[in-house]
């Protein structure tokens, strides 16, 4: 939104403040006048009344219609009243004289202060409100075009919050764009699926000549910070050719039409400068599935429908794409993904552990770094951390440099980044008792104890003990050697008694139970559920789909579909899943109850220990070397 329309919104907004004032203004003067000048009845007795109390002035006696018409007091506070059916009274006239008032005196008129009353009270507000309208209507009239729909009073209102009918969608040229395919990594797949839309937009006459067509658009579907706006723009920066960049949710409006207008306005706007893409951020917010629930949008329905027909509609040799990014396709109405429209679904993935260490070389080389920085490590403590997540972890080091007085990264601002980004800063103003730090301490060495003892579990790198602003007391990091891409169900098994470590070293330390475990309890339920509903990894179920994975990207967990009495029972086998890997932290670490004993104790000292410290206090022949069987022989 420019300037300019920013100050048309805000002279419309005071022209109706301005006539809202002088209508009030107007009615507030007039009112007493007028409601004074009504004539009100009264009883002959309330006549007589008033006439003794010398609060009558004139009188008026009418004897066809046997009526008396009277006013009492003078100037604006006179009021007119009237009687009917008086008695014969002779003692009437004497008594009017006794009280100086002045008989068959001359009334006002009310008939014309009657009309004056109504057309104030009625006609003039909504001649005012009608002006209004027809005054919004016509500035909107100008700025949208003549293509623009006449609008009612909710219309021309309306008119002064939303676009006018405008799209406001950003406009750069590609060159302006500032990013190419080399500054997209991690995502090979998705940028070799993009390049042939490069290529069409580069060299039409190609395409054209063999009678090939470009896809109208391209669908990027990948979890939150993958990449997917920036490859839009990359596609854009390659091309060299116009970007309109627009947010799904800026078509949804409370009035209906206008977002259909805004994408009538997108698409007018795009075929002006084809070749061009038309990028549409989040469009789950408008492109939802139409269905008839209670819950259905009307204005959305109508913009979907709009821009269904614009995808139909423009000429796709002139060279406008459109892609469009969500993270959760499975929302999407099918008339949106058909062939024809969105012809192609690019997942943007997170990224694997090579294109995880190639996304921090490019956010590394923004910014000055110590020689001999080794990025592989920071990519191999990072599994599942998408794009946005490394970007933050660089910025984050370079932030801690700046905070130490350094003018280069270091390799521990790098390493420390990855805590912050994980588990929040440290933080200073909670500080442990001497009992709850030792609890902490018996708890992070359980979970590494466990972890050590498994044969396939990933080494733990660190250990601390040093509260973070997450609300973690402390965590104990484990870091794999290499990617995995798939788990058996005995891999499953062992990250559930690695998780059930932490509160078996407090029972069998302290014989209590605290709260530090309820993170550790939620993570184990939720491997041990989807084991049984969704891997089928239990014996008890087999290979039976027993819940539907609900927003994959969005990480929504599963949503049960079997029957009740089947979903007591999937509680049942998750419960003991949960269990036996209970069981087995209690005999992995009773086996090894003396290195539980060194080891805490050295970690409440210490705080915060390296992986390779641990591993040599766990492996140092003492008399009390580490039972890796009775681990092992519990798998």
């Amino acid at each position: 939104m420019d300037m300019n329309d920013q100050k048309r919104r805000r002279s419309m907004l005071l022209y109706v403040i301005i006539a809202i004032i002088v209508y009030l203004a107007v009615s507030n003067n007039l009112y007493p006048n007028l409601v004074s000048q009504q004539i009100q009845p009264k009883s002959y007795t309330e006549f007589l009344q008033m006439v003794n109390e010398d609060q009558v002035k004139t009188v008026n006696l009418d004897t066809g219609d046997n009526t008396i018409t009277f006013t009492t007091g003078e100037g604006d506070s006179q009021k007119v009243y009237k009687t009917t059916q008086f008695p014969d009274d002779s003692n009437l006239v004497s008594t009017l004289y006794e009280h100086n008032v002045d008989m068959n005196a001359e009334m006002p008129d009310t008939t014309s202060t009657l009309w004056v009353y109504m057309l104030i009270s009625y006609v003039l507000p909504i001649v005012i409100f009608m002006l209004i309208g027809w005054w919004l209507n016509r500035q909107m009239k100008k700025q949208m075009g003549d293509d623009a729909p006449s609008m009612n009073f909710g219309g021309g209102f309306g008119g002064m919050g939303g676009g006018l009918g405008k799209s406001n969608a950003k406009e750069v040229k590609g060159e302006d764009t500032g990013v190419t395919f080399k500054d997209v990594a991690g995502q090979d797949e998705a940028k070799e699926s993009l390049q042939e839309i490069v290529h069409f937009l580069k060299n039409p006459d190609k395409y054209n000549e063999i009678g090939a067509k470009c896809p109208r658009g391209a669908l990027l579907v990948g979890p939150p910070g993958t990449g997917k706006t920036l490859l839009a723009k990359a596609v854009a920066g390659e091309a060299g050719v116009p970007f309109f960049q627009i947010s799904g949710s800026e078509f949804v409006e409370m009035f209906v039409g206008r977002g259909a207008a805004k994408v009538r306005d997108l698409f007018k706007q795009a075929k002006e400068k084809a070749p061009c893409i038309v990028f549409i951020d989040e469009i789950d917010a408008v492109g939802k599935k139409r269905d008839m629930s209670i819950n259905s949008n009307d204005e959305r329905e109508q913009t979907l429908n709009q821009l269904l027909s614009e995808m139909d509609g423009f000429d796709n040799h002139k060279g406008i794409v459109v892609l469009a990014a969500t993270n959760r396709p499975e929302t999407l109405d099918p008339a949106l993904l058909r062939p024809g429209r969105f012809d192609r679904r690019i997942p943007v993935e997170l990224p694997d552990l090579t294109g995880r260490e190639a996304i921090l070389k490019i956010h590394a080389n923004d910014v000055k770094m110590e020689p001999g920085i080794d990025l592989g490590v920071i990519a191999r403590s990072t599994p599942g951390a998408s794009g946005a997540d490394l970007a933050n972890i660089i910025n984050e080091a370079a932030l801690r440099a700046v905070r130490f007085g350094r003018r280069r990264v270091s390799q521990e601002d790098l390493v420390e980044s990855v805590d912050v980004v994980i588990a929040g800063e440290k933080k200073k103003s909670t500080v442990l008792s001497e009992h709850e730090k030792e609890v902490v301490a018996y708890h992070e060495t359980g979970h590494a104890i466990v972890a050590a003892m498994q044969k396939g579990s990933a080494p733990v790198q660190k250990i601390t003990i040093v509260p973070r602003t997450s609300g973690a007391l402390g965590f104990t990091m484990q870091v794999e050697e290499d990617e995995h891409f798939l788990q058996t169900r005995q891999e499953a098994k062992d990250k559930i008694a690695v998780l059930c470590g932490g509160r078996a070293a407090e029972e069998l330390i302290f014989g209590e139970m605290t709260t530090g475990a309820s993170n550790d309890i939620e993570k184990a339920t939720q491997i041990a559920r989807a084991m049984v509903t969704q891997y089928g990894m239990s014996d008890k179920f087999g290979m039976v789909a027993l819940g539907q994975q609900r927003s994959r990207y969005l990480g929504g967990g599963a949503e049960l579909t079997c029957s009740e009495g089947t979903a007591q029972e999937v509680d049942a086998e998750v419960q003991r899943l949960v269990e036996e890997g209970h069981q087995r932290a209690l005999t992995c670490l009773r086996d090894n109850r003396f290195k539980l004993h060194e080891i805490a104790h050295y970690l409440q000292k210490k705080e915060t220990i390296t992986g390779e410290e641990f591993m040599r206090i766990l492996e140092r022949d003492d008399g009390f070397a580490p039972k890796f069987a009775a681990a092992t022989s519990q798998q």
